[in-house]
Formats: C-alpha cells, structure tokens, sequence
C-alpha cells in the first residue's frame, strides 16, 4: 500500500472550493494496465459545481495534465450529474456539495515512478456564479489504497454505455426527430426502475452546441417515460437531423449514456 502521505495531495484551495488528487490501485485486467486516481473537488455548503456540459449557464471544469512525468495519457470519468436551478430561470447540469471525478493514467514507462499534475479550472455557484482554479501533484504507484473505497464509488456513478435500443431496467428505447408540431423537437422514450426519480441530458456532438434540457412529457410515468427538447441550441450550418448525440439517462443512484443518430 502507498504511504498515507502519497495518496493525497495538499488541497489547492480557493475562494468556495478546494481540489485535490487522491489516488488508487491500477487496473491489472486492462492492457496496459491504467493507474487510478480521482480529482476529489470539495465546495462550502450550498455551493454547486458543473458536468462537462454545463446547461442553460455555468463553466464546465478544464482539466490540464502538462508536466505530468512519466505519463502516455491521462483520460478523466463524470460521474452523473444532476440539474438545479441557475438563479436565472433556467437549469445548469452539476454537482453539488462536491464530487470526485475519477482519473485513469497511462505510464509511458510502466517500469518507472509516475508523477501527475493536475490543473483545473471550473466554476463554482450559490446565487452567482464565479470562477475558481486549483493546482496540484501526487505520486502514483500501481499498489492499494486507502481511497479504493471512495474512488469506486465514483467509478460506480459513471453512466455505463450501451446501446440504444438495448433492453434492461434502464435503458434509452428510442430517439426520433418529430416536426409535426409548432417547433421541431426531439423526442426520447426510456425505460426506468419503477419509482426512480429519473432525469435525462442531451450533449451535441462538438462544444458549439448547446441543446435545452430535455422535460419529462407530461402523461408518462411509472417504468416507460418520455422526454423531449426543442431543436435548438444547434451551431450555424449544423443539421440536428442526422447527427450524432449523446443522451445520458440518470435514475437515482445508476446512469447510462448512448449515442443516437437522428436520421
């Protein structure tokens, strides 16, 4: 096991939040074998931070892994997000009172130490909205954890992907693109556990778009519901028609995520 001392590193705070790097064992049964880590974000009560898309307003964390030693490739998990209120009327997609974003890293090297340093800049909110960054470093070894424990847990929230249309107790039956209404509109059927509070989110297939958030289409409920969002948010020259989204279905504590093309 590494020594207490190298699983953590100092917490880089800022004016509402600190972040961190906490680290974990590797992962033996994948070839090269990833290192784990996790980008552990702690935020004051009532304060919010935000998912790779951050909804009708917000800043989605950057990460930077630069002068990391001894490091092919860094790839960073989000764990499911959930929506609230952005003061404004609208909704934002995030996290709240803190989250852990898991971390797999690559050696260049396998035979030799590693060394990640991690820069971030994200946003943090209560009724405004400010920016907030932290830096930091931490030694990995391929060797257990007292962490282990925390680190799956946000590996466990990570949406699973799978395949539209796939069976299951949650699962995104169908995406289709329907004009037949006042405003072209996309709309999604999913299947949740019965009872599950259930919530959906819609991402484009490059940064310039910016779709709503899909609502829950009054009249359904119990295990198959439906959601649909206005063909908004789509870049100048893009056709929402035929593109390549990805839908990422949230039910209580278990997410998954599937690419639909709207043909």
């Amino acid at each position: 096991m590494q020594s207490r001392g190298d699983e953590v590193s100092p917490w880089a705070a800022d004016l509402r939040s600190a972040m961190r790097l906490i680290a974990g064992s590797n992962l033996p049964d994948r070839k090269p074998a990833p290192l784990r880590a996790g980008i552990e974000l702690r935020l004051d009560p009532g304060w919010k931070t935000y998912w790779r898309y951050a909804g009708d307003s917000g800043l989605p964390p950057k990460f930077d892994f630069a002068g990391s030693e001894n490091v092919q490739s860094v790839t960073v998990l989000w764990p499911a997000p959930r929506r609230f209120p952005d003061g404004a009327g609208g909704y934002s997609i995030g996290y709240m009172g803190g989250v852990i974003f898991p971390v797999h890293i690559v050696a260049e090297d396998p035979t030799k130490p590693v060394t990640l340093r991690a820069k971030l800049n994200y946003g943090v909110c209560e009724k405004v909205c400010i920016p907030a960054e932290g830096k930091t470093e931490l030694p990995l070894t391929a060797g257990p954890t007292s962490k282990e424990t925390v680190l799956a847990a946000a590996e466990a929230r990570v949406p699973k992907p799978v395949a539209l249309g796939a069976k299951g107790p949650l699962a995104i039956r169908a995406a289709r693109y329907d004009a037949s209404g006042e405003r072209p509109r996309v709309i999604v059927d999913v299947t949740v556990p019965k009872g599950a509070n259930a919530e959906l989110f819609a991402e484009g297939p490059e940064p310039r778009w910016s779709l709503p958030l899909p609502q829950p289409v009054d009249g359904t409920a119990g295990q198959s519901r439906r959601f649909a969002f206005d063909a908004d948010g789509v870049p100048p020259g893009a056709s929402i028609r035929g593109a390549k989204l990805t839908l990422t279905l949230v039910a209580d504590d278990k997410a998954i995520e599937v690419t639909a093309h709207l043909d």
